[in-house]
């Protein structure tokens, strides 16, 4: 009998020094889907994928750019997609976090293949001439990745404190697990940096090359993003899509034109709530497993800490997610050797 899944896709900052050679190691015979971003990159004055995936060392200003970024991790989730098990696993519904809305759209057939480079390179290349603003990421869980309302609260207050002052925008860019992104300007940036607590020497953690995704500062983007990308490109999914508002969208019931419109709207100028989509994936579809596709296993952190918001499972704390994630994980990441081997044909 086939296990029920939903399909994660992964977002910007998942294609990083560890996963250089991802599709040369994992996807080499899927020649023709590769050879197809490499001629549209082509078209538009960019390296190949292949190029870059089989160079010696990892440049963070090459591989961590968008305009590369954003077409490496497509491919590498897709592919990965399509190594999928489906003897083993029905797929019941598809989400992703930030960029990997736009993997999501195409993993589930709202984009097809020509579809999907267009919006995935094109949504990645919006800021070739400069980023604009930054994010910014503070957890708001304790050690153990139990939820801390006091914190998510302060955290969420110096935010609007900070957008209050002149010369600031600051805002909630993803609502991630245990973590929370914020995305604004390089004055809030220095802000905020200024007013919340340092945690160990990691926290408040700057993204490198991110912009200010998912806030009013990327209007201009959405107007771009419109003028340049048509609504012909978008269909009806094959599969339910779980949106960053925890929105269902139904392959029955889902106007495209609509889908066009949150995509290119909503969805690059508001709060990205991934913390939203896991909960509507596991108690609305209630699945077997979620597998995470790769580049990477980045998100796992943020899914386990969803997971115990939510006491998912009897999942409580970090330590009873690891020991289930050891004895039969209900999270199967694709981008982790071990788990793959779970996942693949």
């Amino acid at each position: 009998m086939k296990q029920t899944a939903v399909v994660i896709c992964p977002g910007r900052g998942t294609y990083n020094r560890d996963e250089l050679g991802y599709l040369n190691r994992y996807h080499g015979d899927k020649t023709a889907f590769l050879s197809a971003i490499d001629a549209y990159r082509e078209k538009q004055g960019q390296p190949s994928i292949s190029e870059l995936d089989r160079m010696d060392r990892y440049s963070l200003n090459q591989h961590g750019v968008g305009e590369n970024a954003s077409a490496l991790i497509y491919a590498c989730a897709l592919g990965d997609f399509a190594d999928i098990d489906r003897e083993r696993f029905e797929i019941v519904a598809v989400t992703g976090n930030s960029m990997g809305w736009y993997l999501a759209l195409a993993v589930a057939g709202a984009l097809n293949p020509a579809a999907a480079i267009a919006v995935v390179n094109s949504m990645g290349s919006m800021m070739q001439d400069g980023i604009i603003g930054g994010q910014l990421v503070y957890p708001v869980v304790d050690e153990q990745w139990r939820p801390d309302p006091g914190m998510k609260a302060y955290v969420l207050e110096v935010v609007a404190t900070v957008n209050a002052l002149a010369g600031c925008e600051a805002y909630l860019s993803i609502d991630l697990g245990g973590l929370l992104v914020m995305g604004a300007n390089q004055q809030a940036l220095d802000e905020l940096k200024a007013q919340l607590p340092s945690i160990g020497d990691r926290y408040p953690l700057q993204l490198a090359k991110h912009a200010a995704f998912h806030t009013p500062l990327l209007e201009g983007v959405s107007m771009r993003a419109r003028a340049n990308l048509t609504p012909a490109l978008f269909e009806r999914p094959a599969l339910p899509l779980i949106d960053g508002c925890g929105h269902i969208w139904q392959p029955c019931a889902t106007d495209s034109a609509l889908l066009y419109d949150y995509t290119l709207g909503h969805q690059v100028v508001a709060t990205y709530d991934f913390s939203a989509a896991i909960e509507v994936a596991i108690k609305e579809f209630a699945p077997d497993r979620l597998i995470l596709l790769g580049p990477g296993s980045t998100l796992g952190a943020p899914i386990g800490q969803e997971l115990i918001k939510h006491n998912w499972l009897g999942i409580a704390d970090k330590g009873s997610f690891k020991q289930r994630q050891a004895d039969e994980p209900f999270l199967l990441s694709m981008g982790m050797v071990e788990q793959r081997a779970m996942v693949v044909r």
